[in-house]
């Protein structure tokens, strides 16, 4: 920073980020503008009081901010390293992403020199699918398994690009900036180059469902199922599809293994008619507290509580007539499947301890007539 300039980078709650954390810049101190020419609503938007002003500050006058909408992030040798535009701070599957970081990490790779990162949609069988793009700029194109694993070197899965662009310049606005708008759309395919045909029925299966689901016309058992537009929402509807076909296979499955020959040797080895079988048995003995029930027990027994059994869950529902000895048939099904209905606590010594009653244990039912 200039002297006689407050720079600061700050969250979206105005504290100051740490070293290494994103965040937004904001300028201060001698030279700051009043605010934009005729257009208040901006200059409000832009201009923000200096929550950081010292007494110091105040007598010069530096009580004010400016919202730059450049991301940044302090380095630990006091420099500050440039990410990108909070206009491109994207929301894809619950997670906050902001490209110019992923952009940053592309032009680090050896023989890229200009990278944009988009957000785009598709249309999946119906539902809303985003996804992200990188378009690059280098002398030849580079493997996109190579872009990959460097990219997995410093970010996150849900930051990787399913698909890369290779380019021999950028498109320009007359101003001189990367025009956007002007990137071409991008295809999902396979590998045309490297296309290998099903080989036998679990292929031929796992490409049929591949298909349908990621809406492409043709998959080669050596596609990448990512590559292809996948995701981790797309990889449930995947995996589901798969297990209703009779065959075992896990999410894990299919982002380890990725292709359908890698995919179907794994499922080959697990076996197609295989079933997970779930332990059905009935629980027995006692075992102690989990954490949250040894923390309210400790807040009863410091009287923090006037009335814990208040504690309980109860709710009242309006049904019509019932036959009493069937909802005891059910009653007692439900107890009998689910363990922890049978669950009793004990107090010993003053501790609380749980166990498993041998018996199934109806509730007791109180009949009431309510009358209007």
């Amino acid at each position: 920073p200039s002297n006689n300039s407050r720079i600061y980078i700050l969250d979206s709650s105005l504290n100051i980020a740490p070293i290494h954390v994103i965040g937004e810049l904001y300028i201060g101190g001698a030279g700051l503008a009043r605010g934009y020419l005729n257009q208040a609503e901006l200059t409000q938007e832009r201009f923000i009081d200096n929550p950081f002003a010292t007494p110091e500050d105040i007598e010069k006058g530096y009580t004010r901010l400016y919202k730059t909408g450049d991301l940044a992030r302090w380095l630990p040798d006091g420099n500050i390293e440039y990410i990108g535009r909070n206009d491109f701070q994207v929301k894809i599957r619950g997670f906050r992403i902001e490209l110019g970081e992923i952009e940053s990490a592309l032009l680090a790779i050896e023989g890229v020199e200009q990278s944009v990162v988009l957000a785009k949609r598709r249309d999946l069988n119906g539902e809303d699918s985003q996804y992200l793009i990188a378009y690059y700029v280098a002398d030849h194109a580079i493997e996109d398994e190579a872009l990959l694993e460097s990219l997995k070197a410093s970010l996150p899965d849900y930051m990787i690009p399913s698909l890369f662009v290779h380019l021999e310049e950028l498109p320009l606005t007359t101003n001189g900036k990367i025009d956007r708008h002007a990137l071409p759309d991008p295809e999902f395919t396979g590998n045309l180059d490297q296309y290998e045909a099903p080989r036998n029925d679990l292929e031929q299966q796992l490409c049929d469902i591949w298909q349908s689901l990621l809406n492409v016309n043709q998959v080669g058992i050596h596609d990448d199922f990512f590559r292809l537009g996948g995701d981790s929402i797309i990889s449930i509807q995947a995996v589901s599809r798969m297990q209703r076909a009779g065959y075992v296979c896990t999410i894990k499955d299919l982002f380890e293994e990725r292709t359908i020959a890698r995919l179907s040797a794994r499922i080959q080895v697990t076996g197609s008619e295989s079933s997970i079988q779930a332990e059905q048995g009935v629980l027995s003995g006692s075992f102690g507290l989990l954490p949250i029930q040894q923390y309210f027990f400790d807040a009863v027994s410091l009287d923090q509580y006037l009335s814990p059994h208040h504690y309980n869950q109860s709710f009242m529902i309006q049904v019509p007539s019932l036959c009493m000895e069937q909802l005891d048939v059910c009653l007692t099904a439900l107890v009998r499947q689910h363990d922890a209905l049978r669950l009793r606590l004990d107090k010993n010594d003053k501790t609380y301890h749980q166990a498993y009653c041998s018996e199934v244990e109806l509730p007791i039912r109180h009949e009431v007539t309510l009358t209007r």
